[in-house]
């Protein structure tokens, strides 16, 4: 059998403030058009399918819109999972009635230990949860990520059927990945890490949560990135979706074509509004620019905005900055245990000790646990 493994949608998503729907809508449509050309049996969604726990009306349409297409129209089965941009309680909603169409959408922990068949290949579907989830699906108090891992791939290989494939479906960050700027930073120290050596035993896992398909270099782990740049740092990384085919499961990038791309150009301000430099420019594109210029120019934001509509920032290269909404996005992207490590350091002189790192990660996990349950309250 084939299968798409897409993931990181983020439906919902802006980028510095300007909104990405059409740029969603038409990205799922040529994941579509792929499956199609490609002839897959299954098309596998790895998490963050919204941007916000709580996600727009619009958001909430599109992606109802692109099951309808997918799974009733033209008959795929889905096998997706709520990664940590998602609620789990919401996105559950009509779950019992969604597998009657190969619509398979798993949002808690223990329903990974049901595996989906399709032709020689077995699924495990593990959303993304927090280590409090289970502590109390393993009864065990003091329970971290990395041990519930080991439990969970222990408890799935008992499940295994040796005559077929076995493909893991998860959204976690596996140690030894790279980060791009755009993703949430949800870390205490070094614990919400995956060693890669507790799933190597699966033939394939298709990863998300990390936004670049190149986040990650293993035989057989792949993050299927997100299928639009969510950021600068994304600047050179091709978008798309992985084919995998059962009889080698060896990953077959297909690259994705955005509506609008996100770019640099270092360039002077009298460059910029020439009409015979811009006319051949693709001017809807996502731009930062960096201008050449020394000296003052009056309105140059509104200048620049009326011929460039989606400008992520400018700078200057040489000294002075008018305006760069990239580095003021940048220092806010330092997680709670780097601040406070560096805090401390600043403060002291001296850095923490293994105690006291250990109490502040227990201190942060705490504050994320609350945090997670106050979310899924309301």
């Amino acid at each position: 059998m084939r299968f798409l493994h897409t993931g990181d949608w983020h439906i919902g998503k802006k980028l510095h403030g300007y909104d990405l729907l059409t740029d969603q809508k038409e990205i799922i449509d040529q994941i579509l058009a792929i499956a199609l050309e490609q002839e897959v049996d299954a098309i596998v969604i790895a998490g963050d399918l919204y941007d916000r726990s709580v996600p727009s009306v619009e958001a909430c349409e599109l992606l109802n819109q692109t099951f309808i297409q997918m799974n009733l129209e033209k008959k795929f089965p889905i096998l997706a999972i709520s990664g940590n941009h998602d609620s789990a309680v919401r996105l559950s909603t009509g779950m019992p009635w969604y597998e009657q169409t190969n619509f398979h959408l798993y949002t808690k922990l223990q329903q990974a230990f049901t595996p989906i068949e399709i032709g020689d290949t077995q699924f495990f579907l593990l959303p993304y949860f927090e280590p409090i989830e289970a502590r109390l699906y393993f009864s065990e108090e003091s329970l971290t990520l990395q041990e519930a891992i080991q439990k969970i791939v222990a408890k799935m290989r008992d499940l295994f059927d040796a005559s077929k494939n076995h493909v893991l479906v998860t959204h976690f960050f596996v140690a030894g990945s790279s980060r791009s700027d755009s993703e949430t930073t949800v870390e205490v120290g070094g614990l919400d890490s995956i060693p890669y050596e507790l799933v190597q035993d699966f033939d394939y896992v298709a990863l998300g949560h990390l936004h670049s398909k190149n986040a990650l270099h293993t035989e057989k782990a792949r993050y299927s990135g997100s299928p639009l740049k969510f950021s600068l740092s994304e600047e050179n990384d091709p978008k798309g979706v992985w084919i995998i085919d059962s009889q080698s499961m060896a990953p077959e990038f297909h690259q994705l074509q955005p509506k609008r791309d996100v770019k640099t150009l270092q360039a002077s301000f009298a460059t910029l509004i020439d009409p015979a430099f811009y006319q051949e420019m693709e001017r809807s594109c996502f731009w930062h620019f960096q201008l050449t210029d020394r000296s003052i120019i009056p309105n140059m934001m509104n200048q620049l905005r009326s011929i460039y509509p989606n400008i992520l920032g400018v700078e200057r290269v040489n000294g002075r900055t008018e305006t760069n909404q990239i580095k003021k996005v940048k220092q806010r992207k330092a997680t709670p245990y780097q601040m406070l490590t560096s805090f401390f350091e600043e403060i002291t002189g001296d850095s923490l000790t293994q105690k006291q790192r250990f109490w502040l990660d227990e201190g942060l996990q705490e504050v994320l646990d609350t945090e997670k349950r106050e979310k899924d309250a309301t």
